[in-house]
């Protein structure tokens, strides 16, 4: 080929790694990207100074590897009840000042780690707690 076709086409054999190293650094994290949710069933919480952890909110096997983006939450309480709560991976644990709600505070964490929730009574609770409903969804990267 020869004259503006040859151009063309050697401008294509050019631009061919550098667009396909592009889309490979758009859509690559993309498709490593996930979420998995897990629930536990639910916890009585007694007292004040003892936290009461719940069952391990597990990964699924398929989950090999990854950081955590961000991890959403909820529990149920009773009407009226109060409990402090925290969510917890084995490399640290956030504060959880809802029952329900969604943060980034474990982002970079290994994302095929169990995750478990840590429940003590409010200071102000009187009596013992049932909370149900133990649920997170895990975004990781």
């Amino acid at each position: 080929m020869s004259g503006a076709g040859g151009k063309l086409a050697s401008l294509g054999v050019a631009l061919g790694p550098a667009l396909a190293l592009v889309m490979a650094l758009t859509v690559g994290p993309a498709l490593a990207a996930g979420s998995w949710v897990a629930t536990a069933p639910g916890v009585r919480v007694a007292l004040v100074e003892r936290e009461v952890a719940s069952s391990p909110l597990a990964p699924p096997a398929a989950v090999s590897g990854g950081t955590i983006d961000s991890v959403g939450w909820r529990f149920r309480l009773p009407p009226g009840e109060a409990v402090r709560a925290r969510l917890c991976h084995a490399e640290g644990c956030m504060a959880l000042g809802a029952a329900q709600g969604r943060s980034r505070a474990l982002a970079g964490l290994p994302a095929d780690a169990p995750l478990h929730f840590r429940f003590a009574l409010a200071p102000v609770q009187r009596q013992a707690v049932a909370v149900q409903g133990l649920q997170v969804i895990v975004n990781y990267r």
